[in-house]
């Protein structure tokens, strides 16, 4: 861990925020850039197969785009050539590509020659070949992959995250400072830096290091940035010793003066390499670059003769961070000449320089040591690191699992026992297994042949199974060893295995050193032979049937037969000949079965849960995401699979689904049938779900019309006579600052909401209104509306839902229903009602217009009827009119708009919907910041708020639990706004309403634009918080400036962006103002 994290951000928000600029970007390219290529060095050809593969998954499961390059490139010839020389060797893969695939035919004027078409990408490049000898259980699936469920229960029938996945989020956010330029970022795939990315400011032709401040003790072991005192990029004047070590406010990248590798205490201070609070630079081995710098490297791994072959023919490697990054840095020049593409690197890069931005937040989670991983697993992180994950657990409570373990992807059976701190996962395990403290398990799946024999991994030891390849049919391999062993410790310097030292070890199983190494290999544990293979099947293993896991424990001193079962063991042992070392594992094993074997059990687990939630009448898991791994995972008969799940929630009215709303069954239909590609059933579905959602949701907002009808019967109103002759109703609208979203059907009807909105003049105008007339001479309705549209209906009890999605007056009609002027129980008219509607602002503004319309239409035809028209009446009115429309939309803005000033409205779900509106007291303070400092713009962007609605209730139906984590949040931030209103801390409302912003993103990407972050981003600098109003898309936005002289700058750079933005005079509308 970095030694700045008592004083560093969480390293987990850094993450959350990367993730949500990864999903964005996925989600919405145009708004953020993916990048073009992705690139992975390897050791081998095998493993860059693993890795090709794992790459092609992250794109299938949406966390790389699909039109972005991945390739993994391994080292040539099987040779290690060095980091430096695989980052040539690597940009040589992608040109090769580029040149045998139609990627060009897409963007002729960009690829010729071929050092403009790369120079123009944005290229990630993560170092993750190497035989991971450290961490050998990682060898079959390579480090970088290796499974770390940050952040996972947000999304727990999703993928298993893993250490890649995470890197990627990181990056993701580092593509921003290359702008609309092409480039290249470097990392590396065993280190996860969780630092804010976005913040990293690049010159326009040079490289970029990421540095972090670290004890002295820790520097001597590392790379070490000597800074320079001739400036930084952008800056013409020197610098002091104290800039020479900036902290955070220091935007620009500082030169380097040079580059200290493994540095002592004492030359890094003769060098000047030590700050004033006693920390050296680290060198995080993130480098990024650009312009010139980047044509200039691309044309070195192209340039002829290939540099390649010289490291080929010499034997050397070449270092990224020694070679190459001194290339870039005068002072190392001399020292270059000697080493290995020295001179070259020298001629082709070195015009350029070397920066290093301090990213002094920076934490490293580094996973080098299978003890580092361990230990970044029993840290909880606050509750964010999910601990059974996608695994299946009996619920009696038969397995004794430690509260601090981590089981991913596994299928426990009863009897299992499983330590503190240990890590298990795609494994099946069964009452045979059990596991100690601190111990790793993976790709084990038992069988329990033996029901007497128990198989007892001690503490800190870690098991493995792989396939490979050979003559016996499914050939596997287990392996073990202990987590503290140092695989390239040789046995006479101190060596161990499974915790002891070799001689013990060799001594009390009876093995000779000749059994295990050959005369001339290293006597270590990486290239000890003694793991034999074994087939899958246990007849076919010899007398006893003994399995691999049988002689993993022997190996690891196991045993549980009587003395001379060592004897027995060690004989089994010595008759299976072909026995492999970790190093030839590397070479043996078939990824093709690897592949097979845990998609297959992946695909099974999900099955199960899918079923499970099924059967049970949950319905609690993300079919849509299940559904996909099942037949991802089973391409033989992951269909098949999928459509008995069909089957089983084909009636809603069945038994075990008569409590599950059956617009949440019919989701579940569409989402089984999208994965099987069956189009057909998946529409007919797919209707459905609307429908029973207006069902569901007029089934408890009728309950309010019911009783509201049965006042009015009591009252004997019959519409006949009518009260009054002529009304005018005129509303604000209404400006949300957080709490959307958790008023809309179904959320609801099922959970608590919260909104914390206010209604507001425009132009010191009540902006929308309705006139409704009584005329004695004639008969009907007619409508008419500011758009010049007129209607006339002769009957009133013609008028039916379902309405034609561009009829302008369905409003009325929807209105003229819930007040009983219209539809079949209505009666005639002996008189002729005149309705005329307008709106002094655009609709799809955000502003809730057409229910706030709907509103004054209803208040109007309640007055003229005489009866009660309190704001509570007419806001539950208006929810039923909207489900009779169609919209689905919820009730803040009907509250917004019926009720004064500023309030916090909670409603609370149950047969009818209760709503509970509480006023909040504006001070005189309050209200002068507010018109001071809340600065209200049109961006000229309208949209129509049900098409994004019907994205965020389709996610919501099938449990997505980051949508609904985003929506709770989403209410407690609104209690949260109360609460500084109440204070008068309108920078704690910019800070609730920033927040909010970035939800609004997670649950609809396409809430915004590239023209609306443009607009954003251009006052930024003066604003504590901003967002669109409403489901956004476009329409109006309120920010919140940081003082009063800030809200006029802000205006002036508004105004000076142009149409379509305008700046809106607005004020808070009050008690009086509704008269």
């Amino acid at each position: 861990m970095a030694p700045y994290e008592s004083s560093a951000k969480d390293p987990l928000i850094h993450l959350s925020e990367a993730w949500r600029v990864l999903r964005l970007s996925m989600a919405f390219p145009a708004r953020i850039p993916t990048w073009d290529a992705i690139l992975l060095t390897a050791a081998s050809p095998a493993q860059a197969d693993l890795f090709q593969w794992q790459l092609q998954w992250a794109k299938r499961t949406g966390i790389i785009s699909s039109g972005t390059v991945v390739l993994a490139i391994p080292d040539p010839e099987g040779h290690r050539i060095g980091s430096g020389a695989a980052t040539l060797c690597a940009l040589q893969g992608l040109t090769k590509h580029l040149e045998t695939s139609d990627f060009h035919e897409a963007c002729p004027p960009l690829f010729n020659p071929m050092v403009g078409l790369i120079g123009r990408m944005r290229v990630l490049l993560l170092h993750t070949g190497g035989d991971s000898k450290r961490v050998p259980w990682a060898n079959p699936i390579g480090k970088a992959f290796l499974p770390l469920p940050f952040l996972a229960g947000e999304d727990p029938d999703g993928p298993v995250l893993t250490l890649f996945n995470h890197i990627l989020a990181i990056s993701a956010t580092a593509i921003q400072a290359f702008s609309n330029r092409g480039g290249l970022l470097i990392m590396t795939g065993d280190v996860l830096p969780c630092f804010d990315a976005a913040s990293l400011k690049l010159p326009e032709n040079g490289t970029v290091v990421v540095t972090v401040p670290t004890v002295l003790s820790r520097a001597t072991k590392h790379g070490v940035i000597l800074c320079s005192t001739a400036g930084s990029y952008g800056a013409s004047s020197a610098v002091t010793r104290k800039q020479r070590f900036p902290g955070e406010q220091n935007d620009n990248p500082l030169l380097v003066e040079d580059l200290l590798q493994k540095p002592s205490v004492d030359e890094m201070l003769r060098r000047g390499a030590v700050d004033p609070d006693g920390n050296a630079l680290l060198d995080t081995g993130i480098f990024a670059v650009q312009g010139t710098a980047w044509h200039d490297l691309i044309g070195l791994a192209l340039s002829d003769p290939n540099p390649i072959n010289d490291i080929l023919m010499s034997g050397d490697e070449v270092s990224l961070y020694e070679e190459v990054a001194g290339a870039w840095v005068p002072n190392k020049h001399e020292w270059l000449q000697s080493r290995p593409l020295g001179k070259l690197l020298v001629n082709a890069l070195g015009s350029h320089r070397l920066y290093h931005h301090c990213a002094r937040n920076l934490v490293f989670l580094h996973f080098g040591t299978s003890s580092e991983i361990l230990d970044h697993l029993e840290d909880d992180r606050g509750g964010r690191l999910a601990r059974n994950y996608f695994t299946a657990i009996p619920s009696c409570g038969t397995c004794d699992v430690a509260p601090s373990a981590v089981i991913l992807a596994s299928d426990l059976r009863q009897g299992v026992s499983i330590g503190a701190g240990s890590l298990v996962f795609d494994c099946t395990l069964d009452s045979s297994i059990q596991i100690g403290a601190r111990c790793v398990v993976t790709g084990v799946h038992s069988s329990n042949q033996s029901k007497t024999s128990k198989h007892v991994l001690l503490d800190s030891h870690c098991l493995w199974e792989v396939p490979v390849s050979g003559e016996l049919v499914d050939s596997r391999v287990t392996l073990c060893c202990g987590i503290n062993d140092d695989p390239k410790l040789p046995k006479h310097s101190g060596g161990t295995f499974c915790g002891k030292l070799w001689d013990t070890f060799l001594a009390e199983r009876g093995i000779s050193g000749a059994d295990l190494w050959g005369q001339d290999s290293s006597n270590n544990l990486w290239n000890a032979k003694l793991f034999p293979v074994v087939s899958k099947h246990v007849g076919k293993n010899g007398p006893g049937g003994i399995q691999g896991i049988d002689i993993a424990m022997w190996l690891m001193g196991v045993w549980h037969k009587g003395a001379d079962h060592n004897q027995t063991m060690l004989k089994h042992w010595q008759s299976l000949t072909e026995r492999v070392s970790l190093q030839d594992i590397h070479n043996r094993i078939d990824f093709k079965q690897m592949y097979y074997d845990v998609n297959t059990h992946r695909a099974a687990l999900a099955a199960g849960f899918a079923r499970a939630s099924i059967e049970s009448g949950q319905m609690d898991r993300n079919l849509a995401k299940l559904c996909q791994v099942i037949v991802n995972g089973n391409t033989e008969q992951g269909s098949e699979i999928c459509m008995d799940l069909a089957a089983s929630c084909s009636d809603p009215l069945a038994g075990h689904l008569v409590n599950v709303p059956a617009s949440r069954v019919y989701q579940a239909q569409v989402d089984i049938y999208e994965a099987c590609g069956n189009e057909i059933a998946k529409s007919v579905s797919e209707a459905k779900v609307w429908d029973a959602v207006a069902s569901e949701t007029m089934a408890v907002v009728g309950k309010a019309h019911e009783a509201i009808s049965a006042e009015w019967q009591t009252e004997g109103c019959n519409h006949l006579p009518l009260k009054l002759t002529h009304v005018e109703v005129n509303l604000p609208v209404r400006l949300d600052i957080v709490g959307g979203w958790s008023d809309t059907p179904p959320w609801s009807l099922e959970r608590t909401g919260c909104v914390l909105n206010m209604a507001v003049k425009l132009e010191e105008q009540l902006p929308l209104g309705a006139e409704i007339s009584v005329h004695n001479f004639g008969s009907g309705i007619s409508m008419s509306d500011d758009a010049g549209h007129t209607c006339n209906i002769k009957d009133p009890r013609a008028i039916s839902p379902p309405f034609q999605a561009d009829d302008p007056f369905r409003l009325v009609k929807a209105a003229l229903i819930v007040t009983g002027f219209g539809g079949p129980n209505s009666g005639s008219l002996s008189h002729e009602l005149r309705i005329r509607t307008w709106a002094n602002v655009a609709r799809g503004s955000g502003l809730g217009v057409s229910s706030i319309l709907a509103a004054a239409v209803v208040r109007g035809l309640l007055q003229l009827q005489g009866v009660d028209e309190s704001p509570k009446i007419v806001a539950n009115l208006v929810l039923v009119l909207e489900q009779i429309m169609g919209t689905g939309g919820g009730w803040q803005d009907q509250i917004g708009g019926v009720y004064p000033g500023i309030k916090l409205t909670t409603s609370s779900p149950g047969p009818q919907i209760t709503l509970k509106v509480d006023p909040i007291e504006v001070s005189s303070e309050l209200k002068l910041a507010l018109q001071d400092r809340m600065v209200v713009i049109f961006t000229g962007q309208v949209r129509l708020a049900n098409t994004v609605l019907q994205k965020v209730v389709r996610r919501y139906l099938q449990h997505d639990m980051r949508l609904i984590m985003t929506i709770d949040r989403l209410t407690i931030l609104a209690a949260s706004g109360r609460a500084a209103l109440a204070s008068n801390n309108l920078d704690r409302i910019g800070e609730i309403m920033a927040e909010a912003w970035l939800l609004h993103q997670e649950l609809a990407p396409n809430c915004s634009n590239p023209f609306v972050d443009n607009v954003f981003q251009s006052v930024s600098h003066l604003s504590s918080g901003h967002k669109l109003v409403g489901a956004g898309g476009g329409g109006f936005a309120i920010l919140i400036a940081k003082t009063r002289e800030a809200s006029v700058s802000m205006k002036i750079l508004l105004q000076e962006f142009g149409p379509p933005v305008e700046v809106i005079n607005w004020s808070l509308c009050e008690d009086g103002d509704l008269l």
